[in-house]
């Protein structure tokens, strides 16, 4: 790429010169930003899939109008003349998609056209030859990104001894840590047993500061009507408990008219 070309427009506004645009243009065109090949294995597929349809069905960012982009297997474009690196999964505050995403400079996502990295990275590891934790590989590389919390799912201990291992940004580089809770994102990670897509496993859930998991939208849904078949059964609980005290009361008024007629055969006034 020139270095930028800047000319005074006439407004008296500075603005980059229409040789660059074009010479941008024309350096865009060829880069390869999705080459159709399957890279992912069912698992990790239906991992990327969870963490990604969570955040969208029930996330909402603490600082209220925060947008956000999550997705996985794209193309995340960090510098100029450098081949993509392409993360199982990641989280982007802050930022929209553009309206036409067949236009080539919004095909991936190019940190130069967003203006920043992703907030969060996430990688399934699968094998041993991904070079996740490798300083010269995509640890690295999301260093140097300057991405503030790097997550590896291990599901298979293939590379470590820990299935989950936590990257924080520090002093520009991504050092281990501990902490499963993201203060800056407002939003944690967990490993949760259960069953999503029919399938049961460990998977990597998103949670909130008390470790409950995020929900995706077939949870809230199940969720939804969990609450309905309760409330129906509250309910109907309610509407035998008066249809009880209703027959209660009707017998015992029709014990003390009993009472009072025999009261008044024998002469004696119930009412006296």
């Amino acid at each position: 790429m020139p270095v930028p070309d800047v000319v005074i427009g006439p407004d008296g506004l500075p603005r980059l010169s229409q040789a660059y645009l074009d010479a941008y243009e024309r350096f865009m065109q060829t880069l390869i930003t999705e080459d159709d090949t399957p890279v992912d294995n069912l698992f990790s597929a239906m991992q990327a899939h969870l963490l990604v349809n969570s955040l969208y069905a029930s996330w909402q960012h603490p600082r209220f109008g925060r947008c956000f982009i999550a997705t996985g297997n794209v193309g995340v474009f960090y510098a100029f003349h450098r081949p993509p690196v392409v993360p199982d999964m990641f989280l982007s505050l802050d930022v929209v998609l553009p309206a036409d995403l067949w236009k080539k400079t919004n095909r991936s996502y190019f940190i130069w056209e967003y203006g920043k990295p992703p907030e969060v990275v996430v990688e399934i590891v699968s094998n041993t030859e991904g070079g996740e934790e490798e300083p010269d590989g995509k640890l690295g590389i999301y260093g140097r990104m300057k991405v503030e919390r790097y997550v590896v799912y291990d599901p298979g201990q293939q590379t470590g001894g820990e299935p989950l291992r936590i990257y924080a940004l520090r002093g520009g580089r991504l050092m281990r840590t501990d902490q499963t809770w993201f203060e800056e994102i407002g939003m944690g990670v967990t490993l949760w047993r259960g069953q999503y897509q029919g399938r049961e496993d460990t998977w990597l859930r998103w949670c909130d500061r008390d470790g409950a998991v995020i929900p995706t939208g077939e949870e809230r849904a199940e969720a939804e009507r969990a609450r309905a078949e309760a409330e129906r059964a509250r309910a109907e609980a309610e509407r035998e408990r008066a249809e009880t005290e209703h027959a209660r009361a009707e017998a015992e008024r029709a014990r003390a008219e009993r009472l009072a007629a025999k009261l008044r055969a024998a002469g004696i006034d119930p009412d006296a």
